[in-house]
Formats: C-alpha cells, structure tokens, sequence
C-alpha cells in the first residue's frame, strides 16, 4: 500500500509533455484543478477525463502506474461518496431506520468522487513529468514577482521541492521500519480499523529519527558544495519558453472555455 503512493515521484520520460516548460506545466495543472470546481454536471467531467487521458497517452506514463496511485487514498474517496450519500436530503430512493439514501445524495456523492479522482490524478502528473530541480526554477519563477515584497521566492520553491521529493524516501523508510518490526512479529494487518491504526503509532518513533537523519544529511551535503540560497545563483540550463509551450497555453484556454461554456452550449444543442 505505501509503495504505491505516486505523489512526489517522477516517471523518467522524453515525451512532449515531460519536455514542457515547468512553469507552464504548473499553471496548468493549477488551471486544471480550477476547472474541476467550475464543472457542474457530468458532461464536463466527461470532458475533462477526455482531456486528461490524452494528456496521459501524449506523456507515456503507464496508466496502470497512475491508476496505483489511488489505492491508498481509495479509503478516502469511499469515506466521501459514503458521507454525501447518506446526509444529503432529498427524494428518498432507499431507506432503513435512520438511513436513507436520496436521489440528490447519490447524485453528489458520485460527482464529488469523480472530482477528488480527477484532481488527484491530474496533480501527480504534474510530478510524475517534472525533474524536482526543473520543479524548483519553475516555482521559484512564478514566485519571483513576490520577491518585491521582500519574499524568498528560491527559499520557499526548494522546500516546497525537497518536500515533495522526499515523499518516497520517506515512504520506503516506513515500509522498511514496517519489515523490520513484522520480521520481531509485529502484527499491522489483522484487527479492525482502530487496531490497525494503533498498531502504526510505534513506527512514528522510529519514523521521525529516520526523517532528522535524512535531513541532517541532506543539510550537510548542500552545505558541503557551499549552497547559500538563491542570491546570486546561477543555473546549468536555463528555463525557456518554446513553441510547445505556447501551443500547450492555447490548448489550455480553450479548455478553460470550453469548460466554462459547456452549460450553454449544451442548452443551446437542447
């Protein structure tokens, strides 16, 4: 289950997408993730995975490997359809006792599933094609304009950066930590749901002494090659803007306004 957490992973790849400018690719999948909240109805879900699946064809990140990524939060998305299932009101299609389930209530609980599916896969894309030190420029160039104000726009695109980078590290140390105290006979899979989580609470320990190390020693070898934040530092290669990426824009806002305007052109089909 740990092991498929995809977020803050990258997928190795030459793709077009993977070859995008990091600051479009994050505009993007920022849009992305508004357009979801301004989708009404399932035409413009139905839009929006249409979209989003030849994104995922164009960038060659296997399917399977995204969809693995929602198991550990399947709990999650069943917790929410559950929820607004049973507590919104409505024309009552089911009941027993106290529990009813409405036309309205279903209607919601699946529409909000799909949304919190489709937000989850289209953030880790973002990840999944971007190098992190490609990620960093690319936030720390978006958050230049803040420097103005006096904010550390590099301080805060690197920890933004090592925090998502060190998401699998951190989640292969707790899958070893998990080994090595089954192996001592240590028990995290029988039990209900509260056993289960009070099982996990001796890993924390061992967890958090593991995650101090690791940023001790990432600490120690950034201050080894004399890192002293961004005033005055240079880059290897420069981000540019290409032909791709403008083309990457337009796409997006016509996505955007498609999005938008999908009520009215389907009353006006109607």
């Amino acid at each position: 289950m740990i092991r498929d957490i995809t977020l803050g992973q990258y997928f190795p790849g030459e793709s077009g997408i993977h070859r995008l400018d990091p600051r479009v690719k994050i505009v993007m999948a920022l849009t992305y993730i508004v357009a979801l909240f301004l989708v009404k109805d399932f035409w413009g879900f139905f839009f929006a995975v249409l979209v989003l699946s030849i994104i995922i064809k164009a960038s060659g990140v296997p399917l399977k490997f995204i969809i693995r990524g929602l198991k550990p939060i399947f709990i999650i998305i069943i917790f929410t359809f559950t929820v607004n299932m049973f507590m919104i009101g409505g024309e009552v299609l089911w009941q027993w006792k106290f529990l009813h389930i409405t036309r309205e209530g279903l209607f919601i609980a699946v529409f909000m599933a799909i949304r919190l599916i489709l937000l989850i896969i289209g953030s880790s894309l973002l990840t999944l094609t971007t190098k992190p030190i490609h990620l960093t420029d690319g936030i720390e160039s978006l958050l230049k304009p803040l420097t103005v104000f006096k904010v550390p726009a590099h301080e805060l695109a690197m920890m933004m950066t090592i925090a998502l980078r060190f998401i699998p590290t951190l989640l292969e140390e707790t899958d070893k930590i998990m080994k090595a105290q089954m192996a001592r006979g240590a028990d995290f899979e029988s039990g209900n749901v509260i056993r289960r989580a009070k099982s996990l609470i001796p890993l924390l320990v061992p967890l958090f002494i593991s995650a101090f190390r690791i940023a001790q020693d990432l600490a120690m070898a950034m201050e080894a090659r004399c890192y002293r934040g961004g005033k005055h530092r240079t880059r290897m290669n420069a981000i540019r803007i290409r032909k791709g990426d403008y083309v990457a824009v337009f796409l997006l806002i016509l996505f955007v306004v498609i999005i938008v305007a999908e009520p009215s052109i389907k009353g006006l089909l109607v």
